[in-house]
């Protein structure tokens, strides 16, 4: 550390140094839930095992914590409160867009005006120049605008003002990343506690029945009818009156508070719909059957009054004196069944196997652990919600109306299954069983969390226990229907008797009403007694004895009773259970006892020394029971003398039941042995000592115990998990303790650590028993966390009187004899007193050499040695399960430590050297199975990336315990080890990058990287490891340093180890080019960008000083940003980076993207160019692996948080040498940055990136806890994360979300957010938005600075422009808009001439822009704009003294800006222009100039665009009207070609969106047109297109841009047809943008046309890779054609009339609409109509639906009337001889024709007789395709056909018909069929024979009808041929089903040729007469009746 200054190591000392520990070893009491923790009763001595039980149960936690990490209440998020509250410190930023939106719904609200649509053509009142904009009032000017003040001062205010109120961490505005990723979050454990399930609450409120006359008793249990089992125990309820209560006064010495309870709280741990509650009703015993005692409550009613009141008051009496006598004895009387299927829903129970099992760890099927599901195993509860238990089920109360009288022969449990059973399939039992009428009501609810004044099982007070309550909740035991594995916690220590039968048949006649009383006996004589059962209700908490109940006159009853007894946690072989028999005599006899004595039978509790539990059938002895009974078993008592006299001879006749629910007694034997043997080392024992059934010597003492170390995991999986902590304890302490067994040493290590070994391989491999997101066992996780300590030495235990041995903190080893017990003691008062000053240490030789011998043995050294010696399964376990022992290993170091007080000795020295070389064995060894398992197929994949993950948090952990570099050096041998054997790439970075990433997020990263040395500072190699390279490499000039430090240099990897390390993976995935890598480079990103965002977030990082140091440890990833330039995302939303190729413009082009100078040409928006500049050509050639946007954009902010944070004048240095094209990098990074952070709005602040939305949803699940909880600096920050943007979709609902803490939402969850949530994520993206573009600016004005100084300033100032003008085309706050206007000012100032000779394009995007915010509703947005504007006009001026060219490009700005914004406002902008006309009157400077008149000159020009735009305004929602209307706007700029193409463009750009192709083509095409004419009189080169006359092949309507006059303009004049287009490669990219928009809308034959005029000027120009793209484009339109002919759709036309004074201007006005191709009449009748519906009313609007001329005079004057006839193209016959092909019928149309039927009577059809038609031919201005969509009718004739003529025109159409279905290739027998039925079909109405009938049945009278009716028979003649045809072609297309319909056809059409036949044959003689003369005739229908439609649209009909 010599090396630093005083600063730096200050900024060490600050960050945490690391001289301190970093680990914490901390004793935090355990929770008790209990107001004192759960203990034995006091003042027994307590046997070992139950000790250690308890000592395990009660003492605290050993928690290892770490220093620095502090917890997140305290370090907060920084120093603004929690991050919650974080928001409330942010400015609000104000965007426009925001505010716009909040305006806008008023505006639409009311209906639109009804002038809208009366002066289209501009004859309105308001010309523009009446319009004056004195009259306006100037927004407040900026002030000292038009002061002098030099460049650099001006840059110095700028600089000012732009660094204050800035935000200072970057990374709190930004959304987290994506925590797939966050791998070095290790989730904390779940801290042990006890088991609850889902609680549910019962209240009893009341229990009545129809009479009131004896107290009642009620106890309800759960029972699972499915398993059969009892699942909870009982709990008795008295809800007697007072009255009744007096009753039994004698019988109750006292009443417990705690027997008071009536609400009892349910624990259900695998809900189920099969579970019941049910309810036992008791009553006083008396004389009678049950079902005599119940016959009272069946028969009378209190409420009948009168006799029955007498009844009533005599069995109350009665009742009295049998409650006086016999009131302690019970009878059973009623039950009642609850089932609880609707709380338990049903819905919830088919994921019972699933969920619900992961309570206790059981997950489902296979690997489907999610962290959720272990964290609900961890709380042990699923809450009632989680189990749709909670979602409906409210408190609710039930009410039983009907109990089942008990039956005396069926009372057993299995009778009540059966009863159960029956109730559930049907109501059934209530036939067979009698019912009571009865009322009892009670309350079920979900138990709350905190429950006031409630009671365990073992009747202890939970906290929180008030003192005033009376009446307590009790907690009922849960007896799971499955095993729940949670170790145990708490003591509790119950026993559980079920008497069951008795069977006394044949017994004498005296025992008849038997009841049991049951004892627990502690010895032999009546006294021994243990108050220890515990009580019912209304009585004493703890009784010595409890009575069965009875049954009247049953000699071999069934009990139900269960008694419920606390074990003494000593048990001795005295206690014993005693159960009396006896007869209840229930009638008083004079003189008789109550209870006469049958029998007693007994229990031993203990057996060889262990618990009994079980079922046992017992034998009764009749008489007194002979002394010690109690040592033997009943079945087995030896021969007594007297002998004992035993019913049925010593045959079993009592069943009884015991369960135990105990956490000391383990009941099973491998643990029982393990735990006895264990003790039997431990204390002083007597040899032989007995184990279960067998005994065992002193000298067999050590081959038993290896014996049941190794069988302790064949031990049941339930009780080793509740007894887990224990044996662990247990087996860590075998390991290290020294053990003299018979005098010889014993070692147990290895067989310890492999039981360990086997129980964790159990553990991880039980599918019941859940894991977290590293797969690790959460039961060992929180074991390791929690409990595990370093085992506690015990020496020999001194001869008996020596005091015992205290347990020791720190290990020995033994004494070489047990002689050397004497020294250990020394020993032991010595290494005690470090902690103990009350012990006085001592110190001899003798001493020393003991403490050698005993030091040696330490347990990490011990687990370290089993780890690297282990072989076999046992080694492959141990590596699998790594994480578990590298925990165990670095808490017991951690604990080393502590204890050893070595904290202030050096890291070096701390552990042996021994225990150094097995670590690095282990690493190694972990390291090359990783290795092993990755080359290996898929699956093992998995369990590498476990270990790996295990290995990173083991090192990670070690950098706080040992030596730096000894660990950096096994991360280097494990990055070397992994590449020399792994050949994946993806794989390898992925591993080395996870690893990477758990060490870096080290609290200590920064220091670990020594981060304060800088390049001058810093030694050679900061870690012993790492081999030094001589510093002397480093270059001497400052400048090739300040460079290096951008770059990954070798000297830097040196330095800074970690940081080194984790910028060469994140190098090698963004260079790799192989198949997978994309997942490897954003797992690269998010790990720096989790980096960074922990520094910047990180509390001991707020100093500027100190993120300045950080700064400049990150520059490298500066240089590697700009390398991965062509990879970055493109955020333009054009895709024209697709393929990234590059090198030259053609070689782009090649790629499918657009060569600069073209894509200029196409932007129909000049800002389409955002991709245009990207200056690829600066790179290689090479295919590159394309980032994700969330990728990009988390690289992106990196990038940002360097320059933010690094040294300023630093970056300025390093710009200042950079190379022209390393500085055109940087800016293309900014460009992206600009797309990338651009603000998107409420609305979407929470789009969810695509890439999340793909991952699973248990991704996502496991994250929860992991974040709330993680570990690390990272684990910090991600505390301490807003709710910031949503990323994280889809987590599943029922996890109960901590809302405020987390803030992964449901993607759709949008519509849930409050109003409230919203406006703090917009409230935060707005602020990033902000700093991010802050961030750009200063770097723009870094650069600008750092170079103005050289001399590429011209190309780079074009950069700089075009990052700031395209920043400007974001949605941007005010904040940034008035920094970045001042910037622009500045270099305005700075580079004026430069920017108005070079940079024309960059200046025209430049007006463009600055006129958009001119007309900003934001004052301070436009005042800036105003300002700029102004000072751009005049600095043009002053560098020309003429600004036209700026006049041009800004009048050309506003035409684009009013044709295309939205959210335009020309209010606005009109007070922006009267404000700069302020601007020039104030400037007294240029009053002598012409400049102020020529600024009002523009201004005006400006004004009358303005006014146009406000009518287009106004058709906003008309888009006919607004094209004519756009049209007369480009019409009136004929003179003015820049704004002529300008506003053609908006046209293209209004049809795109609309979808109309082919009209903003044409838009294209006449821009073009243009373009040609102006270049054609500028130069004439042949290659070139001769003006506008070239294009007529594309469109006849192109003419119209031929120049009206040459001499309007001379293309020369300065400032006119100066744009981007009017080139010839403007030229070509306007042709070939309208060719694909030709081909976009099907046009292909056109698309051929349009390439004719661009193929000449490639070749000449000789751009071969462009005709290449063009022939492949013009294939693919050939191909089009040749695929799609017939296929394709052109448009269909309607003809629109307008009629109505309301229409104004187009009161009977015709046009012709072209509509999408498959259009029908009504949907384009409901559009109009809606429309004008909605701006006249709809009650105004009607449509006219025929489509005969209208009558004006019949019209309602007060109404709009449109008219709306479908129309079709018409031709001419010569016509038609050109137009052969589909698309030429559908091309270049300008004549349309509709027909319309009528009859001379008015009626619109008649017969055919009298069937005339109409046809009517219109004729448009211009042919379709226009730059419109619709276009006036200009020519309208109308001709009549009479009856025949119509009938000639119908029957040529058929037999078209028939012949183009003849003809058809393929054939198309289905089309065929149809015209055929349709031609010969017998019954077809109006037919053809019903045709021939009418007009050829005669010959006509009339002459002048002869020649039609020769036509018409002609007609018929070749109508029937064709029929002829199409009966044989169907004949061979027909399949063998269709015979019969051919017959049928076949048949019919002779029948027709038949009928027809005569009518054809005969001819008019007159017309075949030699002809004499010509008569010249009127133009009559004949001449017409050459009529011809298309063919093709035949089948519109009319």
């Amino acid at each position: 550390m010599t090396h630093l200054n005083s600063l730096d190591v200050q900024l060490a000392q600050d960050l945490g140094d690391f001289t301190d520990d970093d680990l914490d070893v901390v004793f935090t009491p355990k929770e008790c839930r209990t107001l004192q923790p759960s203990l034995p009763e006091e003042g027994v001595e307590l046997d070992p095992h139950v000790r250690d039980c308890v000592q395990t149960y009660i003492r605290e936690w050993l928690i290892v914590n770490r220093k620095n990490q502090g917890s997140p209440e305290i370090c907060g998020f920084k120093k603004t409160g929690s991050r919650k509250d974080f928001h409330k410190t942010l400015p609000k930023q104000t965007f426009e867009s925001e505010t716009l939106e909040c305006n806008e719904p008023a505006a639409q609200a009311g209906p639109r005006h009804l002038n809208v649509l009366c002066d289209v053509s501009g004859k309105g009142p308001v010309t523009a120049c009446d319009f004056d904009l004195r009259s306006l009032q100037p927004d407040k000017r900026l002030e000292n605008l038009l002061e002098q003040v030099s460049a650099e001062d001006f840059e110095k205010q700028n600089e000012e003002a732009r660094r204050t109120n800035r935000q200072a961490e970057l990374f709190a505005l930004y959304p987290s990343v994506d925590e797939e990723d966050a791998v070095e979050i290790r989730p904390v454990p779940e801290c042990p506690k006890e088991h609850l399930g889902n609680r549910i609450l019962v209240k009893l409120l009341t229990l009545k029945f129809e009479i009131e006359i004896e107290p009642l008793f009620a106890s309800i249990a759960l029972y699972d009818v499915k398993e059969r089992k009892k699942i909870s125990e009982n709990f008795h309820c008295d809800l007697n009156s007072d009255q009744f209560k007096g009753f039994l006064r004698a019988h109750t010495p006292s009443v417990a508070a705690s027997s008071q309870a009536r609400s009892a709280v349910f624990s259900v741990t695998y809900p189920s719909s099969d579970i019941y509650l049910v309810v036992k009703i008791e009553k006083v015993l008396q004389q009678g059957e049950i079902g005599d005692c119940a016959e009272p409550y069946l028969v009378i009613k209190e409420s009948d009054g009168g006799k029955s009141k007498e009844k009533i008051e005599k069995l109350k009496l009665q009742a009295e004196s049998f409650c006086q006598r016999l009131g302690k004895y019970r009878m059973p009387f009623a039950w009642a069944p609850i089932s609880l299927s609707s709380f338990f829903n049903v819905s919830t129970l088919e994921r019972e196997v699933t969920d619900v099992d992961s309570v206790v760890g059981r997950s489902s099927v296979g690997e489907r652990r999610t962290l959720a599901q272990s964290r609900r195993l961890s709380e042990r509860a699923l809450s009632l919600e989680e189990n749709g238990v909670g979602s409906n089920f409210k408190t609710s109360t039930l009410s039983v109306s009907s109990f089942f009288k008990q039956e005396g022969d069926r009372l057993s449990d299995e009778d009540l299954f059966k009863f159960l059973a029956d109730y559930k399939r049907s109501s059934s039992l209530q036939r067979r069983v009698k019912s009571i009428p009865g009322l009892l009501r009670l309350e079920i609810s979900t138990a709350p969390e905190i429950i006031n004044c409630c009671l365990t099982p073992e009747m202890l007070p939970v906290k929180p226990f008030p003192e005033n309550r009376t009446r307590p909740h009790k907690e009922i035991l849960e007896f799971p229907t499955r095993e729940v594995y949670v170790p145990h916690t708490v003591y509790r220590n119950l026993l559980y008797v079920y008497p069951q039968r008795l069977n006394f048949v044949n017994k004498l006649a005296s025992a008849r009403n038997i009841t049991i009383k049951i004892q627990f006996m502690c010895g032999e004589d009546a006294s021994s007694a243990m108050p220890v059962i515990f009580g019912k209700s209304s009585g004493p908490e703890f009784l010595q004895e409890v009575y069965t109940a009875v049954t009247y006159h049953n000699k071999s009853p069934d009990f139900y009773e269960e008694v419920k007894i606390k074990l003494p946690a000593k048990l001795t072989v005295n206690h014993h259970l005693l159960f009396t028999f006896y007869h209840i005599s229930c009638q008083q006899k004079q003189g008789a006892s109550v209870e006469t004595l049958l029998g007693y039978s007994w229990l031993p509790i203990l057996l060889n020394e262990r618990l009994q539990t079980g079922s046992y059938c017992l034998p009764v002895a009749l008489e007194k029971l002979p002394p010690n009974y109690s040592m033997h078993s009943a079945e087995k008592v030896p021969l007594q003398n007297p002998p004992i006299k035993w019913a049925e001879g010593h045959k079993g006749v009592f069943n009884i039941e015991v369960q135990a629910v105990s956490s000391v007694h383990t009941q099973d034997n491998h643990l029982e042995k393990f735990f006895t043997l264990c003790h039997s080392l431990e204390s002083q024992v007597t040899f032989p000592i007995r184990v279960l059934d067998q005994k065992i010597s002193e000298m067999a003492l050590e081959h038993e115990l290896k014996l049941s170390i190794i069988c302790l995991n064949s031990s049941r999986l339930e009780p080793l998990v509740l007894f887990l902590h224990l044996v662990l304890d247990k087996l860590f302490q075998l390991s290290v303790q020294p053990m003299v067994i018979a005098g010889q040493t014993a070692n147990f290590s290895q067989f310890a650590f492999e039981s360990v070994v086997a129980i964790a391989n159990s553990l991880h491999n039980s599918k019941d028993l859940s894991k977290d997101q590293h797969g690790r066992n959460c039961l060992l996780a929180s074991y390791v966390h929690y409990v595990f300590r370093l085992p506690e030495l015990q020496r020999d235990a001194p001869k008996s009187g020596a005091p015992t041995a205290l347990p020791d903190p720190r290990y020995h080893t033994y004494g070489r004899t047990s002689a050397a017990a004497v020294s250990s003691k020394l020993l032991q008062a010595r290494v005690m007193s470090s902690s103990n000053p009350d012990l006085a240490g001592t110190h001899s030789a003798a001493d020393e050499e003991v403490k050698n011998v005993m030091s040696s043995k330490h347990f990490h050294e011990e687990l370290a040695l089993q780890m690297v010696v282990s072989t076999g399964m046992v080694r492959e376990t141990v590596f699998k399960y790594a994480w578990f022992f590298f925990e165990l290993l670095v808490k017991s170091m951690a604990q080393h430590v502590h204890n050893m007080d070595k904290r202030d000795s050096f890291r070096r020295t701390r552990f042996s050297d021994r225990f150094m070389d097995d670590i690095t064995t282990i690493v190694n060894v972990v390291t090359s199975e990783i290795a092993a398992l990755l080359v290996k197929p898929q699956k093992e994949n998995e369990q590498a990336e476990k270990m790996n993950i295990s290995l990173a948090f083991f090192l990670y952990d070690l950098l706080s315990l040992m030596d730096r570099g000894f660990v950096f050096n096994l991360i280097r041998h494990y990055c070397n080890q992994l590449s020399a054997k792994l050949n994946n790439l993806p794989t390898l970075i992925s591993m080395r990058l996870e690893f990477l990433r758990i060490l870096c997020s080290h609290e200590h990263y920064l220091n670990l990287n020594l981060f304060f040395m800088n390049a001058d500072t810093a030694p050679t190699s900061p870690c012993p490891s790492i081999s030094s390279q001589n510093s002397s490499s480093c270059s001497s000039f400052q400048d090739q340093k300040i460079a290096s430090m951008f770059d990954l240099t070798s000297e830097y990897r040196q330095q800074h180890f970690l940081t080194g390390l984790l910028f060469t993976e994140l190098a090698a995935a963004l260079d790799a080019e192989v198949e997978g890598i994309s997942k490897v480079q954003r797992k690269a990103v998010s790990a720096i960008h989790s980096l960074l965002s922990s520094h910047d977030l990180d509390p001991r990082c707020v100093k500027p000083e100190v993120k300045v140091k950080i700064a400049a440890l990150y520059l490298p990833l500066v240089g590697i940003i700009l390398d991965a330039l062509p990879q970055l995302c493109d955020f333009t939303g054009v895709d024209t980076r697709r393929y990234r190729t590059s090198g030259s413009d053609e070689e782009q082009e090649g790629a499918g993207a657009i060569n600069q100078n073209v894509a200029l040409a196409i932007a129909g928006n000049n800002f389409n160019l955002k991709t245009s500049g990207i200056v690829l050509s600066s790179l290689p050639y090479k295919q590159y692996n394309m980032l994700n946007a969330d990728t990009t954009r988390n690289l992106m902010i990196c990038f940002l948080w360097i320059m933010k944070n690094a040294d300023q004048s630093l970056i300025r240095k390093w710009i200042a040498d950079l190379p022209s094209m390393q500085l055109n990098r940087i800016l293309d990074l900014l460009f992206i940055c600009v797309l990338c952070f651009e603000y998107k709005g409420k609305q979407n602040s929470d789009k969810v990136s695509t890439q999340v939305l793909q991952k699973s949803r248990d991704v996502k699940a496991r994250l929860e806890e992991a974040l709330l909880r993680g570990e690390g600096a990272r684990g910090e920050m991600m505390r301490r994360r807003a709710p910031g943007n949503d990323r994280f979709p889809g987590l599943n609902e029922n996890l109960r979300w901590k809302k405020e803490q987390t803030h992964w939402r449901q993607a759709n969850e949008k519509l849930d957010k409050t109003k409230a949530e919203l406006d703090q994520e917009a409230l935060i993206s707005g602020n990033l938005a902000t700093e991010a573009h802050l961030i750009i600016l200063d770097m723009q004005e870094n650069i600008i600075q750092a170079s103005s100084a050289l001399d590429c300033k011209d190309s780079l100032l074009g950069g700089v422009l075009r990052v700031l003008v395209n920043s400007l085309n974001c949605d941007q706050s005010t904040t940034y808009l008035t920094h970045c206007f001042a910037t622009l000012r500045a270099l305005i100032a700075k580079f004026g001439d430069l920017l108005f000779e070079e940079e024309v394009e960059q200046c025209f995007d430049l007006c463009h822009q600055v006129l958009h915010h001119c007309s900003s509703s934001m004052d301070v947005t436009r005042s800036q704009a105003c300002a700029t504007l102004y000072l751009l006009m005049r600095f043009s001026f002053g560098a020309t003294s003429n600004f036209a060219r700026v006049k041009m490009q800004v009048t050309m700005s506003l035409a684009s800006l009013v044709g295309r914004a939205p959210d335009f406002n020309e209010e606005h902008l009109r007070r922006s222009l009267r404000t700069i006309l302020a601007y020039s009157e104030e400037d007294t400077a240029m009053q002598m100039t012409p400049f102020p008149t020529q600024v009002e000159e523009l201004l005006c020009n400006l004004n009358s665009i303005l006014y146009d735009t406000v009518k287009m305004r106004e058709f906003q929602e008309d888009p006919e009207m607004l094209m004519d209307l756009m049209y007369r706007i480009a019409k009136s700029y004929q003179a003015s070609p820049d704004l002529r193409l300008t506003w053609l463009q908006n046209m293209a750009e209004k049809h795109t969106k609309k979808k109309c192709y082919t009209e903003a083509a044409m838009c294209l095409v006449h821009a073009a047109a243009l373009v040609a004419e102006y270049l054609s009189m500028l130069e004439d080169h042949s290659y070139l297109p001769v003006g506008s006359v070239s294009f007529q092949n594309i469109s006849s309507n192109v003419l119209e841009e031929s120049v009206v006059s040459d001499d309007t303009l001379s293309p020369d004049e300065d400032g006119v047809c100066a744009g981007q287009y009017f080139t010839e490669s403007g030229l070509v990219g306007l042709l070939e943008q309208a060719a694909e928009l030709f081909s976009t809308g099907g046009l292909y034959e056109t698309v051929n046309e349009v390439y004719k005029l661009v193929i000449p000027i490639l070749e000449a120009h000789r751009e071969f890779r462009k005709l290449t793209l063009t022939h492949s484009k013009l294939q693919r339109a050939f191909d089009s054609i040749v695929n799609k002919d017939h296929k394709r759709m052109f448009g269909t036309y309607f003809r629109v009339g307008f009629f109505g004074s309301k229409f104004g201007d187009l009161d009977e006005q015709e046009f012709v609409y072209k509509e999408p191709a498959i259009t029908k009449l009504p949907e384009i009748s409901h559009r109009l109509e809606a429309f004008y519906g909605q701006c006249f009313g709809a009650e105004f609007v009607e449509v006219i639906k025929d489509s005969t001329p209208v009558d004006k005079t019949k019209l309602d004057p007060n109404k709009a009337y449109i008219q709306i006839t479908f129309v079709e193209p018409y031709f001419d016959e010569y016509e038609m001889k050109d137009r052969v092909t589909y698309f030429e019928k559908n091309f270049n149309l300008r004549r349309f024709m509709y027909t319309t039927p009528f009859t001379l009577e008015g009626r619109p059809r008649g017969e055919l007789h009298e069937q005339y038609r109409r046809n009517t031919v219109l004729t448009t201005m211009h042919a379709f395709p226009y730059i419109k969509t619709r276009i006036s009718v200009i020519q309208k004739e109308e001709f009549v056909l009479t009856p025949i003529e119509v009938a000639i025109e119908d029957m040529k159409k058929k037999t078209l018909q028939l012949a183009v279905a003849i003809n058809q290739e393929p054939p198309d027998p289905k089309m065929l069929q149809m015209v055929l039925q349709g031609s010969v079909g017998a019954t077809v109405n109006q037919g053809p024979l019903e045709v021939a009938q009418v007009f050829l049945a005669e010959i006509p009278a009339d002459p002048k009808l002869y020649r039609h009716h020769n036509k018409l028979r002609l007609c018929f003649k070749e109508f029937i041929m064709r029929c002829g045809e199409a009966v044989e072609k169907n004949k061979r297309l027909i399949t063998a089903d269709q015979r019969e319909y051919q017959q049928e056809l076949k048949k019919n059409y002779s029948k027709l040729k038949e009928n027809l036949r005569p009518m054809i044959e005969r001819k008019i003689p007159e017309l075949y007469k030699p002809i004499f003369r010509v008569e010249s005739q009127k133009r009559d229908s004949f001449h017409r009746s050459s009529f011809r439609k298309c063919e093709t649209q035949l089948s519109q009909g009319s």
